[in-house]
């Protein structure tokens, strides 16, 4: 049988890629699946508890973003730990280090060129890298090479970087007036630095449609990430976008399985955003099938599909980016 091509699958008619799924066209790059749930919001399975306090997300800019997204609208940045000064994130880390944390996910809201504000709290990373030891992970946002420099020197473990391949997503939904180019630049500003990043392709951003996300995937191919992470638009409460219809599972899958032809020595994961209720078993099950090595948060119906499977798996209470230390594996 030839390979199949990222842009055949792509294209793909519904029961087309149902059929490939369900008899195991893609296959996971590691035998073992990889379950991750972060303390960074709760989680419940009759599987795998929680540890407390292992590995929340700090944001540097508290409950405030200047794009103020549509489908967020800062909303996601209430349920972090706010550090909007060096000197309050060092306390912060100190205290989670005392209640048990062995890493952080440093993130925050946006400035209006779409970048997190990271230089000004550069001196005091590298003051937790070396005097706390946590692993440190940065949701960067837009990047450049100069702050991307700054990261790898400090020690920073890994970096996330969001990709919208939608210009029009971009600019309607996230209020930012930004292009695949800006996104490139940023990648190519990671690998430079010889930092591991992980790109975070978004799926159905655009009012829960396909749009741009091929394209993103192609921007990612010009560099080497240490993993691949797909999430997906996830109505939140209270939003503008709340009652928007999210994407459909077997759209998400068409994303996750377009990614593993793409990406064949690449770690492949299910991130944690993506729509709650009732599909989310579906959306766990079928990016299972199409590659994928790992799920954030899984629902316990997708750990009994890999048991059915006679996948060994395992558990973590780190973020998901932790998976990027297996692409040596």
């Amino acid at each position: 049988m030839s390979p199949i091509k990222p842009e055949s699958v792509w294209n793909l008619r519904d029961e087309e890629l149902l059929n490939l799924l369900q008899k195991r066209a893609f296959r996971a790059l590691h035998h073992e699946v990889n379950f991750y749930a972060p303390d960074f919001t709760h989680y419940k399975s009759k599987y795998f508890h929680q540890l407390p306090n292992s590995f929340p997300t700090i944001s540097l800019t508290g409950d405030f973003c200047s794009l103020n997204c549509k489908h967020c609208e800062a909303k996601v940045l209430k349920t972090m730990h706010p550090a909007v000064t060096p000197d309050r994130l060092f306390k912060l880390c100190s205290d989670l280090k005392q209640k048990g944390a062995n890493g952080c996910l440093i993130s925050g809201g946006c400035l209006p060129n779409g970048s997190v504000p990271i230089d000004q709290f550069i001196d005091v990373l590298k003051k937790v890298k070396c005097e706390l030891g946590l692993t440190i992970f940065v949701h960067s946002g837009l990047i450049s090479a100069l702050s991307a420099y700054k990261l790898k020197q400090i020690g920073v473990d890994a970096v996330l970087i969001d990709v919208i391949g939608s210009r029009k997503a971009a600019k309607e939904i996230c209020n930012l007036d930004v292009n695949l180019q800006d996104y490139e630049d940023s990648l190519e500003a990671l690998e430079k630095s010889g930092l591991p990043f992980v790109p975070h392709i978004v799926v159905g951003l655009n009012d829960g449609r396909l749009d741009g996300e091929f394209d993103a995937l192609k921007t990612v191919r010009k560099v080497t990430p240490s993993a691949l992470v797909i999430i997906a638009f996830m109505p939140i409460h209270g939003t503008v976008m709340a009652k928007t219809v999210p994407p459909k599972p077997l759209d998400i899958a068409r994303v996750v399985a377009t990614a593993r032809i793409m990406f064949p020595k690449t770690p492949l994961l299910l991130g944690c955003m993506r729509p709650k209720g009732k599909l989310r078993s579906q959306i766990d099950i079928l990016a299972l099938q199409a590659g994928a090595d790992a799920v954030a948060f899984p629902t316990d119906e997708a750990i009994e599909f890999v048991m059915s499977q006679n996948r060994p798996f395992s558990f973590s209470s780190s973020c998901c980016a932790e998976l990027k230390s297996k692409a040596k594996g």
